[in-house]
């Protein structure tokens, strides 16, 4: 038996696009003599569809469009993944569902049992649980079905909640030949290798091979690696995707199959989940250019390299805007990393309208001196004059600030943090640094001397960001216990040789940084816990 794996990478709500990517993947699965077609989670739709999906006509335009994947599925049991409706009582009126059919009949639903409400995940919001568990059959053998999180209980993955059921156990009696299993899970740094093992279990535990098909592509603040899988009975891996692309898989299980060993660069990978996020983000919004602020420091170095990659060198601006404060560096460096990269590169000065400001604005501070105040106003004008090359010429700012100043608060607003999207926003200081090595680990991409420099905004004489900041190794350590760990400040002490003072300070500017987050351009998710979707906390609130 062979079974095709269509690793897609859908639109979310482009359900003429996606249905047609699935016809067209029929007609390349029977030219495979394939027998099964699996799809990702809510391939019709996309995933995550979000609130589209409490718009009756969204689901009633699904049910037409999977009439016509029905009627395209001649010789083939095609399993895909759909939005259906509840039609008996329940809390929710709609089903996550694997569609079951076979050689032009809708054979039924496999519906996801298990509903994710955690971190990235609101399906609880939408969906109703499924409840039974079906065998469905192929030429005398027997499939059984899970949706994504159906299969991570079992091999102890879930940490947010402990679910009453589990549905690898609940197939166990059936004794299935097969699992299939529907997935649109996120990228976050070094995931994949968990999916093995994830598999691997299912498959120890029911003693037949399991074929997973993941999702892959940037839907808004999400990426999807792809990285589809197929371990045999033993939990061995024998098959995988490509990551970070749409690819296709050929199963077949009668077939002998070797040993896949699967070894992957954490940093490659990390740098292709932002590639990807930000392709997709512009191409699926119908935007093709991008601009961005280059400093001379190594984040919108970095963001600049990510940009190229994304869109076409010819499709990237970069603009440099000295003040009296910008370093030789910063402009002889930006000019250096543009012309490795290819890109065209603006250099508006902004010492007249900055002295503009502080003149019109003097009036009214006399008997106070320069402060934080001089030094935001530098950083606004930059993004008033980003914004308007966005307006006037149809280029989408992209923001620079990483991880670790977003988290510190050490952004300003309506200044650096302006843009219409955040590429390093979940990225932290020292991921900043090894991405960028990385990068140049054949040749010198970046000039060295971005890399060397001593971090600063230089929006004041001889400012570095350790005027403000802890060095970021600690700044890290700090984010890393406290907003992906859930740890106490004493307890990242311990954990992380932090002085207990320094940590109780920085998850205290964690959380008044807060209203600056809510207000700053959408980010690529690529961590555990990002501080955009998937992070949820009051502004005002008394309890730090």
């Amino acid at each position: 038996m062979r079974v095709f794996v269509a690793q897609l990478n859908p639109i979310v709500g482009d359900l003429e696009g996606n249905t047609q990517k699935i016809i067209e993947t029929l007609d390349r699965a029977r030219a495979k003599e394939a027998d099964i077609v699996l799809f990702s989670e809510l391939t019709l739709c996309g995933y995550p569809p979000e609130d589209l999906l409490l718009h009756p006509s969204f689901i009633d335009a699904q049910e037409r469009y999977l009439e016509k994947i029905i009627r395209a599925s001649a010789r083939l049991m095609v399993f895909v993944g759909v939005v259906r409706r509840n039609t008996s009582k329940g809390e929710k009126p709609i089903f996550n569902s694997a569609a079951v059919i076979h050689d032009g009949k809708l054979l039924g639903y496999e519906d996801k049992r298990l509903l994710p409400t955690y971190d990235v995940f609101d399906e609880r919001r939408y969906f109703e649980p499924g409840m039974t568990t079906r065998i469905w059959e192929l030429k005398g053998k027997k499939i059984g079905v899970l949706i994504c999180e159906d299969i991570w209980q079992h091999a102890g993955y879930v940490g947010y909640t402990q679910y009453a059921r589990d549905p690898v156990l609940d197939l166990a009696p059936m004794k299935p030949d097969l699992i299939l299993n529907l997935s649109a899970s996120p990228y976050q740094f070094q995931k994949p290798d968990m999916r093995v093992k994830v598999c691997s279990k299912c498959a120890q535990t029911l003693h037949c091979p399991v074929v997973l098909c993941c999702q892959v592509g940037g839907n808004d603040q999400l990426v999807f690696d792809g990285y589809s899988i197929y371990v045999d009975e033993e939990g061995h891996l024998r098959q995988m995707a490509k990551g970070f692309e749409e690819d296709e898989m050929i199963v077949d299980l009668d077939a002998p199959a070797c040993p896949c060993p699967f070894t992957y660069d954490p940093m490659k990978d990390l740098y292709q989940a932002l590639v990807l996020g930000v392709r997709d983000y512009f191409h699926k919004s119908g935007f093709k250019k991008g601009c961005l602020g280059l400093s001379g420091g190594i984040d919108s170095a970095l963001v600049a390299c990510i940009a190229v990659d994304a869109l076409g060198k010819e499709n990237v601006i970069a603009v440099t805007m000295p003040s009296r404060y910008s370093s030789k560096g910063s402009i002889s460096d930006s000019e250096a990393l543009a012309n490795n990269l290819g890109i065209q590169l603006l250099e508006i000065p902004i010492e007249n309208p900055f002295q503009t400001f502080i003149d019109l604005l003097n009036p009214f501070f006399q008997g106070k001196g320069p402060d934080i105040t001089e030094e935001n106003l530098q950083a606004r004008i930059r993004g008033t004059i980003l914004m308007a090359i966005s307006n006037k010429l149809g280029y989408i700012v992209m923001s620079t600030g990483n991880k670790s100043e977003m988290g510190m608060g050490y952004c300003t607003l309506y200044g650096d943090m302006c843009g219409g999207l955040g590429v390093i926003s979940d990225v932290t200081k020292q991921q900043v640094y090894a991405l960028c090595r990385w990068l140049n680990r054949e040749k010198e991409l970046i000039p060295q001397a971005i890399i060397d420099k001593v971090p600063s905004a230089e929006l004041r004489l001889n400012q570095k960001d350790s005027d403000s900041l802890p060095d970021y190794a600690i700044v890290d350590k700090v984010l890393q216990g406290y907003v992906e760990e859930y740890l106490s400040p004493e307890e990242i002490a311990s954990k992380y040789d932090v002085p207990v003072e320094v940590a109780i300070d920085l998850v205290r500017r964690i959380h008044r940084a807060e209203y600056k987050r809510r207000q700053s351009a959408p980010g690529i998710r690529v961590s555990k816990k990002a501080f955009r979707v998937g992070r949820r906390y009051p502004i005002v609130q008394g309890w730090v």
